[in-house]
């Protein structure tokens, strides 16, 4: 008996042309697609070859990790949804609060004083403050001398170099240390400032802070 082949397998029919259409743009298989091959392969096996069962297995196996890892993923971009909220929300209870972030303006309290912190990278052997007033003037440069690696706490009271008021502000304060060798260490300023407002941004809340500026909740160094 002579042995059929099957030269051309004819197109799988079923779905309308406006399905078809939709599928054009998709570029991966989702289960239906899945489904669908697996009936035309039946379907339009060579009778005397047909579809080992090893293979029927492995692809039954293949359809069924595929939908494992679709309900996965949409379970997993749940969850980052409401870890988002969950972020924004937690972020919302700083409002009214004051927050140590990285920045290089500052305004004085209500008592006329500024505080803030010095971030260094490593250990430095000088450390030096320089602020300067809402006219660019300098109007207090204090050396912190020698400062290990981390946050060195600052106040200044709102007083220039002769112990006159510096004004009302804000002021532009800048930072620089070196280490035993006169070498540069990484340094930043970070000032208090209150928060006045949070907006969702992706996953990392924005925090508006009362000089205006925006931030990621995520640089915020300390809360008080």
């Amino acid at each position: 008996m002579a042995t059929t082949s099957v030269q051309n397998i004819p197109t799988v029919k079923g779905a309308s042309d406006a399905a078809a259409k939709a599928k054009l743009g998709q570029r991966s298989l989702g289960q239906e697609d899945f489904l669908r091959l697996m009936t035309a392969q039946l379907q339009y096996q060579d009778p005397f070859n047909p579809t080992d069962n090893t293979q029927m297995v492995a692809q039954m196996a293949q359809m069924s990790s595929l939908s494992g890892i679709t309900e996965m993923t949409s379970t997993l971009k749940t969850l980052a949804a409401r870890m988002s909220d969950s972020g924004t929300s937690d972020a919302v209870s700083w409002i009214g609060k004051a927050v140590l972030t990285e920045s290089a303006t500052a305004t004085a309290d209500t008592k006329g004083n500024v505080t803030g912190a010095v971030e260094l990278d490593a250990e430095a052997a000088q450390v030096k403050v320089e602020i300067r007033d809402a006219a660019g003037n300098v109007a207090r440069a204090v050396s912190l001398g020698g400062q290990p690696k981390g946050l060195v706490d600052y106040q200044w009271d709102g007083k220039t170099n002769d112990g006159s008021a510096a004004g009302a502000g804000p002021y532009t304060i800048s930072v620089a240390a070196t280490d035993k060798n006169g070498q540069v260490v990484k340094a930043r300023n970070l000032t208090w400032t209150g928060v006045s407002s949070v907006m969702p941004n992706g996953g990392k809340p924005m925090l508006t802070l009362s000089s205006g500026e925006q931030v990621l909740a995520d640089s915020v160094r300390k809360i008080a």
